[in-house]
């Protein structure tokens, strides 16, 4: 068999109700390629590798979990990539979709991956921690709506879709699980660039008690800041209201 490896950050997924419930969730919308992130043991793979006219692959970084399922899934050789999920090139020349009971110790740095790849990933239905689920899907007003929240949703239509519990892993985790659904949004928010959304958003939370005047000044010219929005706290703006005030930040209002 094989060994559980608690500095990869491995809970299993052993319950097949909850892979069917991810794969109902994957059949919602049509695709033809599809990325497994850390298949793991294989409890999902196995129902996805059913999936008819689908381009599979999968990316798993521990080479024992690798092994295990060439020996156990003959059709997974060629089609597994040996390599951490935040250091591989983009795993298909076309859009694809992404699925996973995702390793928690790097799932955030999952989701920015995904943000490197906008344009290419067609959908995500990816399992988390409760916790960090309900804050990528967090509105604007929340107490946990933050930078991840602003970020994703800036991009992709976030839907939190179910829990699971603990006793659907080996071994259980501590916590609650979530699934949930991203899909890329028709009409991306108007911002002056990237780069410039992703430092007012990380800058303006970095102090989230503050109101955004004392957290986010140095980013815009004095005169600006007198705008009543500047008496707000980070959390009671929407993602397209920090779109919007890209345009008014130093270097970008000409």
């Amino acid at each position: 068999m094989y060994t559980l490896k608690k500095s990869l950050g491995q809970h299993f997924l052993k319950d097949s109700s909850v892979c069917l419930k991810i794969i109902e969730s994957l059949r919602q919308q049509p695709f033809s390629r599809l990325l497994e992130v850390g298949p793991g043991g294989g409890a999902l793979t196995k129902f996805l590798l059913d999936l008819p006219d689908t381009e599979f692959r999968a990316v798993e970084l521990d080479e024992e979990k690798v092994n295990y399922l060439e020996a156990t899934y003959p059709v997974l050789k060629g089609k597994l990539i040996h390599q951490s999920f935040l250091d591989i090139e983009c795993p298909f020349d076309a859009p694809f979709t992404l699925v996973g009971n995702f390793p928690y110790n790097i799932s955030t740095q999952i989701l920015f991956k995904v943000l490197e790849w906008e344009g290419m990933v067609e959908r995500v239905i990816g399992m988390f921690q409760k916790e960090v689920a309900q804050r990528v899907a967090a509105p604007p007003g929340s107490k946990v709506y933050g930078v991840i929240s602003v970020l994703i949703q800036a991009y992709f239509d976030v839907e939190y879709l179910f829990d699971v519990p603990p006793g659907a892993f080996n071994p259980p985790p501590k916590v609650m699980s979530g699934v949930i659904s991203l899909v890329p949004r028709k009409q991306l928010p108007v911002m002056a660039s990237r780069k410039s959304f992703f430092m007012l958003v990380k800058t303006a939370f970095n102090q989230r008690r503050k109101t955004l005047r004392n957290a986010v000044k140095s980013l815009f010219p004095p005169e600006m800041l007198l705008d009543p929005i500047f008496q707000k706290r980070a959390e009671q703006l929407s993602v397209e209201d920090f779109a919007e005030l890209t345009f008014k930040m130093n270097g970008n209002n000409g």
